[in-house]
């Protein structure tokens, strides 16, 4: 009887920006922000009901990326990524100026390998013994996550494998077939999925509050509007005010957070939160309802607009905040005058 093998690349670890690393078997970093914020996703992903079993090497980025499944992780030597030799854990920029010789070589002939490395042969004879022996000391479908180059190699072939990726294998009479490689999983974004990635984010509970209560009024305003022909899309606005602040913290978190949520496939989403602090125009859409509502609500409770642009007008310390200032408070304004002579009533 044949069992599902799902092979997990693990989530983004926590690299420094501005360079490309090598980052082998010996380089062990953690996962970051984004990096957690995928792992969070992994739960409520269809693709992984059913999974009896997960394991994950012993590299820090594959465990914290296995954790949010909720089972007892089990750690198998073997499933690390490719070893890389003198190359593994710098920086491209320093490998350059370290062996250019090879660097060059290797562009025209990827098989070459830095001193110490691991071959590829030797990668896919580790991995699959490291898989078989999970598919032994279990039951059921199983998860494993592991790494870029060593699924590949097991895969025999460089797929395109994203961070959290699945590529699913087959199992049958100790021999794996690979079914598909790469697909990243894009689970809807439930109020309980919306919740998991702020949490994975960092966020505390007075900051889900406030994003709770936020969608609570774009949720209320969005209905309004509805019942009067104005063609919104409400699941839309209803995650991206639950995640307006998912990069709480960040300089510019609304870019930022609209970033990370193009990366995780939410592009609707992403260009709402993208705009949540200024956006990019008057017109009455869902980006302008999440800007609004969070406009109105200060921690958890709803206050004026008076009160609020009064408050963070404290903050403007430059001429030129002052004037950003001001042109967020009259796009605001435009906004609620918009709303309530649509509503008929006072909702802002």
């Amino acid at each position: 009887m044949s069992r599902r093998v799902i092979l997990i690349r693990h989530a983004m670890p926590d690299i420094p920006l501005g360079e490309r690393w090598c980052v082998g078997g010996r380089s062990d970093f953690p996962l970051g922000r984004l990096g957690r914020i995928q792992a969070a996703r992994l739960p409520f992903a269809d693709e992984l009901c059913g999974v009896q079993a997960v394991f994950a090497s012993r590299l820090v980025r594959a465990i914290e990326t296995a954790r949010p499944l909720g089972r007892e992780i089990r750690i198998m030597p073997g499933l690390e990524e490719q070893d890389m030799g003198v190359w593994d854990g710098l920086s491209f920029r320093e490998i350059m100026a370290r062996y250019p010789a090879l660097y060059a070589a290797r562009e025209e002939n990827p098989s070459l390998l830095p001193d110490g490395a691991e071959s590829g042969e030797a990668l896919r004879a580790r991995m699959q013994e490291a898989v078989l022996r999970c598919v032994r000391e279990s039951e059921g479908d199983i998860a494993i996550v592991s790494h870029k180059g060593s699924i590949a190699a097991l895969a025999g072939h460089r797929s395109a494998l994203g961070y959290t990726s699945l590529s699913f294998f087959e199992e049958e009479g100790g021999s794996l077939r690979l079914r598909e490689a790469g697909r990243v999983p894009r689970p809807e974004l439930t109020d309980e999925l919306c919740l998991a990635m702020l949490s994975a984010a960092g966020a505390d509970a007075a900051l889900a509050a406030h994003c709770r209560a936020v969608a609570a009024l774009a949720d209320e305003l969005c209905l309004d509007l509805q019942s009067r022909g104005v063609a919104l899309d409400a699941a839309s606005v209803h995650a991206a005010a639950l995640l307006h602040d998912l990069a709480k913290g960040e300089k510019d978190h609304a870019a930022v957070g609209g970033a990370w949520l193009r990366e995780l496939g939410y592009v609707s989403e992403a260009e709402i939160v993208r705009q949540h602090t200024d956006p990019d125009s008057a017109e009455l859409n869902e980006a302008a309802l999440v800007f609004l509502a969070d406009k109105a609500v200060r921690g958890s409770e709803r206050v004026s607009l008076d009160e609020r642009f009064a408050a963070s007008l404290e903050k403007c310390k430059t001429a030129e905040a002052r004037a950003a200032h001001a042109r967020r408070e009259k796009t605001a304004r435009k906004l609620k005058e918009e709303i309530n002579r649509l509503c008929g009533a006072e909702r802002i």
